[in-house]
């Protein structure tokens, strides 16, 4: 594709060049080797041209990483530095797409927008009638309590064009779910997190 982009700008710059003997294009000569130099430095301007257009995407960037993060205020303070590019894009977008909100669809939204497939489950106040004995008695705190529901582990694989030379080929990591979530919720709510072993089994992490 370089070489390409080359060959066709020293076309160009032969056939801006005047007619007449004195112009005759003669390859190997000292004026082609000008011109060829001539070429591949424009051809190199154009690539960093195209470079410059992906770069301004926080989607694809990879050069500006770094800056996109300090216009976004990131790493966050509660995750810390992220290992992986793909991480680091996605915390990216996040910030800069987050519209806010407060319900379950914008919760779940979220999770889903940093790559974790979650369910949140609330907990109704037991009110004698309409509760069944068998219900737990959620009240109290209990009626401004969530659960966040989620695999034990989301993977997080290395893909080929996305990461770069050195970052782990798999992470496992969920701070980065529990940290957003924590951010978002409305600020009288409390929120678990239940990791699904794969066995029915979970573990929790009490309200904060």
């Amino acid at each position: 594709m370089v070489l390409e982009r080359v060959r066709q700008y020293a076309d160009q710059l032969w056939a801006l060049l005047p007619t007449g003997l004195v112009w005759r294009r003669s390859p190997g000569t000292v004026f082609d080797a000008l011109l060829q130099g001539c070429a591949g430095e424009l051809a190199r301007l154009d690539k960093r041209s195209a470079d410059l257009l992906r770069e301004a995407d926080p989607r694809t960037t990879t050069e500006l990483l770094v800056d996109w993060e300090r216009v976004c205020g990131l790493p966050d303070p509660c995750v810390g530095e992220l290992t992986t590019v793909a991480e680091r894009r996605a915390a990216v977008v996040q910030r800069l797409t987050q519209q806010g909100g407060q319900s379950v669809a914008f919760l779940l939204a979220l999770g889903l927008a940093l790559g974790y497939a979650i369910t949140i489950e609330e907990f109704r106040p037991f009110q004698c009638g309409i509760s069944q004995c068998t219900d737990p008695l959620s009240n109290g705190d209990w009626i401004y309590t969530f659960q966040v529901h989620a695999p034990e582990f989301t993977v997080r694989t290395l893909q080929c064009g996305v990461g770069r030379m050195g970052e782990p080929l798999r992470t496992w990591r969920n701070d980065l779910l529990e940290c957003a979530i924590q951010r978002a919720k409305p600020a009288h709510t409390h929120v678990l997190f239940a990791y699904d072993a794969g066995s029915g089994d979970h573990w929790f992490i009490g309200p904060s």
